[in-house]
C-alpha cells in the first residue's frame, strides 16, 4: 500500500494528486473480464494513499472487492528504480509461504494503458503505526508487536527461494559489494550538491564490508511502517513495499531494521530511540531484538551488526537524496518531500558517526 498513515490507524485515503493522475476509464476497461467478479458495469472509485515516496499507490474499490494498486510514478525515472514487477513477482512468490502477504490479482506492464506498468493486490485492512516507535501504544502491545516484527523477518529469510521460483531475482554473490556500487551510482545520478559524509562512506565501506557468505530474501525496507498490524491484535498481518526486494546477506537486512536504534528521536515519535531510555517501553534493546531474531532464524547472534547499519544507512541516505531530487524536479509523491534535503544530510552524517567509532 506504500502509504503513512494516522498512528496506528487505518491509512489516510485523499483524491488522487494532481501530478499522479491517470485514465480511470482506461483501467477499469482493462479489469473487466481480468479480474476475477469484475465486469466493467459498476463504476470505480480510486483513492491515493496518502504518503510514501516511492511508487504512487492507490485504493480501487470495485464490484468485486476492495485492491490496492501500485505503479511506477509518471517522468523519468532513476535507472532499476520503482521496480512494480519485482514488487509484483517477489509478492507472488511468498503466496502461502509464512510470511504475510496481500494476495497479488494481475500485473499490467503495458504503460499504454494508465501511463506506467502497475499490479494489483487485494486490500489488507488493518492498522499502520507510520513511526518506528509505535506511539501511542500500550509498553505490552509494543514489546509484542517487536517480538512479531523479529519472527516474521527471520520466516522471510528462512524462505528457501529457489525453490520458490526466485532464481535469476537477484544474484547471491557479492551482494554488499554490488548494493554499495549501486547506491553509490544512485547518489551519483540524484546528486544536487556536494556532501562529504556521502564521499567518506563511499570510500570507507569497501574496506569495511563483511564477508559475504550467507543470500536470503531480503526485504530491503522492513520496519514498522510498512506493515499491516490485525485490526485488534498485536500481530503482522501483511508485508508491504518489496519494491527493494532482491536475493541479499540476511544481516543487511537486519541491520536495516535496526536503524531505528540509530536515528534520533524526532516530532511525535516519527524518527528512532538513538539516545532514549527504552526501559518500560515495551521496545526492546537493540540487542535484545537481534537476539530475538536469531532465535527465529535458528542462528548464532552475530558479534557485532555495525557495518550492516552503516551500509543501511548510507544506502538510505541514498533514497532519500533521490526523493528530495524527485520533488525538486516536481515528481514526488509526497509533497513533503521538498523538505528532505535535512533528512538525508542527517543520516550520512550519522552513518560516518557510527563508523568512525568502529575504528
Amino acid at each position: 500500500m506504500g502509504g503513512t498513515a494516522p498512528t496506528g490507524g487505518v491509512p489516510a485515503l485523499v483524491p488522487v494528486l494532481p501530478n499522479h493522475r491517470f485514465d480511470e476509464a482506461a483501467l477499469t476497461r482493462y479489469l473487466a473480464g481480468r479480474l476475477p467478479g469484475f465486469g466493467g458495469g459498476a463504476p470505480v472509485t480510486v483513492r491515493q494513499f496518502q504518503g510514501g515516496q516511492s511508487n504512487p499507490t492507490f485504493h480501487v474499490q470495485t464490484e468485486a472487492g476492495a485492491y490496492v494498486l501500485r505503479k511506477k510514478p509518471p517522468g523519468k525515472l532513476l535507472p532499476s528504480a520503482h521496480a512494480v514487477e519485482r514488487e509484483y513477482r517477489v509478492l507472488s512468490a511468498l503466496q502461502g509461504s509464512a510470511v504475510p502477504v496481500p494476495r497479488t490479482r494481475l500485473l499490467c506492464e503495458d504503460p499504454s494503458v494508465i501511463g506506467t506498468p502497475f499490479f494489483l493486490m487485494d486490500h489488507v485492512p488493518g492498522r499502520v503505526f507510520a513511526d518506528r516507535v509505535m506511539q501511542p501504544a500500550e509498553p505490552a502491545e509494543r514489546a509484542a508487536v517487536y517480538e512479531d516484527m523479529a519472527r516474521v523477518l527471520a520466516a522471510l529469510h528462512r524462505v528457501d527461494w529457489r525453490a520458490a521460483g526466485l532464481e535469476g531475482f537477484g544474484r547471491p554473490e557479492r551482494y554488499m559489494a554490488r548494493q554499495v556500487d549501486r547506491w553509490t551510482r544512485q547518489w551519483e545520478a540524484s546528486k544536487v550538491e556536494e556532501m562529504p559524509a556521502m564521499d567518506r562512506l563511499i570510500a570507507w565501506l569497501p574496506a569495511h564490508l563483511p564477508e559475504d557468505d550467507e543470500a536470503a530474501i531480503a526485504h530491503g525496507d522492513f520496519r514498522l511502517g510498512n506493515l499491516i498490524l490485525h485490526p485488534e491484535e498485536p500481530r503482522i498481518v501483511a508485508v508491504l513495499d518489496w519494491e527493494l526486494c532482491t536475493i541479499g546477506h540476511p544481516l543487511a537486512d537486519l541491520g536495516y531494521t535496526c536503524l531505528t536504534y540509530h536515528i534520533p528521536p524526532g516530532p511525535d515519535g516519527i524518527a528512532g530511540t538513538w539516545g532514549a531510555d527504552l526501559a518500560g517501553t515495551g521496545i526492546p534493546t537493540e540487542r535484545e531484538f537481534v537476539a530475538r531474531y536469531c532465535a527465529h532464524a535458528g542462528r548464532a547472534v552475530p558479534e557485532r551488526i555495525d557495518a550492516f547499519v552503516v551500509f543501511s544507512m548510507f544506502r538510505l541516505a541514498a533514497i532519500v537524496a533521490g526523493v528530495w531530487r524527485r520533488a525538486l524536479d516536481g515528481n514526488a509523491a509526497d509533497p513533503s518531500a521538498i523538505g528532505y534535503r535535512d533528512r538525508y544530510r542527517g543520516l550520512a552524517e550519522r552513518a560516518w558517526e557510527i563508523a568512525q567509532a568502529m575504528a
